[in-house]
């Protein structure tokens, strides 16, 4: 089966139209027409995603968001918004109730799909990545390499999935993760370090699931709104990882990847020895990453303006240690990124 839906919307004639729709991709759906018995549905059968209206009646669905999340037994379910309200300043709230995604009337089916499917795979890994590392706890010490070679399948399968929705950055995570492991080995960082870095670069962005693929695609400049919802991805990125018992602190260098030195960055704003090393070296290798290759608003830049933009704000927002081994691999030992 392709997952459980519970559809709400309180006209009836779109609900029958979204339910129609889902039940004919081969998905057990369920429909609800009003907030509260959407909430009784969740709750006596928890389904693998929500797909809720936002201007409903008595109860709207910011609130049945929220209540979702209250319970225990629906707190991890995704919802997605599918409501005619196209403000940003909705899109905004539905993510701050606890929403993964936001679809505007009139949907078009196969971005619904395709969203719908991200998000239920997305759970459904993320899941199983918590229960495989619980079962194998104890066999830790025995099956180190095997246990390894696991999440690293299932990492890659939730690194994949992000980069799904924004063609963009196809390979940027990868990208990232090879050029932060070269840092870390030019700095002369211990093997065990060296792949819980490596790790981290690749799953460094799997929080951006959780914003709309139009801004993440967007051409143009972005809003202040629309900025502060990218600002976000290193937190939802931590959530979603902080759970899984990584043998690395997997979801902290993920929050930190986008703090400075001097202050600058975020979400926490930290400063200098706040911010942890495997942090500071994935952010060096994210901005060579970003500025040496196309981006929707800008064509590539080139290596040897990335390296001039680390230089020249090395020790203000960069480590020293960090750009001088980054420098060090392009110029001397002639460093490519993988295809």
């Amino acid at each position: 089966m392709k997952g459980s839906i519970l559809a709400v919307d309180d006209t009836p004639h779109a609900l029958k139209l979204l339910t129609d729709l889902l039940k004919s991709e081969g998905y057990e759906v369920r429909s609800a027409i009003n907030g509260e018995l959407a909430l009784r549905a969740a709750e006596m059968n928890p389904p693998d995603l929500v797909l809720l209206d936002i201007r409903m009646p008595e109860m709207d669905g910011f609130e049945v968001c929220r209540r979702l999340k209250a319970m225990p037994a629906t707190k991890d379910v995704p919802v997605i918004f599918v409501s005619a309200a196209s403000e940003s300043e909705e899109k905004v709230k539905g993510f701050s109730v606890g929403g993964v995604d936001y679809v505007t009337k009139p949907y078009q089916r196969d971005e619904l799909l395709a969203r719908a499917k991200t998000h239920i795979e997305l759970n459904r890994l993320r899941n199983h990545l918590a229960e495989l590392i619980l079962e194998r706890t104890e066999a830790l010490k025995e099956s180190e390499k095997k246990l390894r070679r696991s999440l690293l399948y299932s990492i890659a399968a939730i690194a994949s999935t992000v980069e799904m929705r924004d063609p963009y950055t196809a390979g940027h995570q990868r990208h990232v993760a090879h050029l932060a492991a070269a840092i870390s080995e030019q700095m002369g960082l211990g093997e065990e370090k060296i792949e819980g870095i490596r790790l981290a670069g690749v799953v460094h962005d799997v929080g951006k699931i959780r914003i709309p693929a139009e801004i993440l695609s967007k051409p143009g400049k972005l809003t202040n709104l629309e900025f502060n919802l990218i600002r976000q991805h290193p937190k939802n990125g931590s959530d979603i990882l902080k759970s899984i018992d990584f043998p690395w602190p997997i979801s902290e260098i993920v929050l930190q990847h986008h703090e400075r030195l001097d202050g600058s960055g975020y979400p926490a704003g930290l400063k200098g020895d706040e911010i942890m090393l495997e942090a500071k070296i994935l952010a060096v290798a994210d901005v060579m990453e970003a500025m040496s290759f196309h981006r929707p608003y800008r064509s590539a830049l080139g290596v040897d303006e990335a390296l001039r933009e680390i230089e020249e704000k090395r020790g203000t927002l960069y480590d020293p240690e960090v750009v001088s081994a980054c420098a060090a691999l392009f110029r001397e030992h002639f460093y490519a990124f993988p295809e």
